[in-house]
């Protein structure tokens, strides 16, 4: 079955920090651009109920895999706390790492 997904983790002033279309459908711009409307859309719905960390990871996906979707969040956490850890990142600012992207990719195939 084919899937599609957007994954973002986003900072406590709102910013986008890292953002990621995911899944085995072809990408397709306007798709893009409205799981990203989507997903800012769900983001004011959640910064009215409550911030109790400094990041929120949200994923917009059509699958019904609940432990799948655990798995990844759970595997993408670890990925973020190391790029947290690493003492020449800024915490808030964009993750640019290539390696970071390949590695959420391919969390993404593997468990969505």
């Amino acid at each position: 079955m084919a899937s599609t997904a957007c994954f973002v983790i986003v900072s406590k002033n709102g910013i986008p920090i890292y953002e990621a279309e995911v899944g085995s459908t072809p990408k397709k711009e306007d798709l893009a651009y409205q799981h990203q409307f989507i997903l800012h859309a769900a983001l004011d719905v959640v910064q009215d109920l409550a911030w109790t960390t400094n990041t929120i990871f949200m994923l917009l996906h059509d699958s019904r895999n609940e432990d799948g979707i655990k798995s990844f969040f759970q595997e993408v956490h670890e990925l973020y706390i190391k790029i947290f850890l690493n003492p020449l990142y800024l915490p808030g600012s964009r993750i640019t790492s290539s390696h970071f992207d390949t590695k959420v990719r391919a969390l993404a195939r593997k468990h969505l």
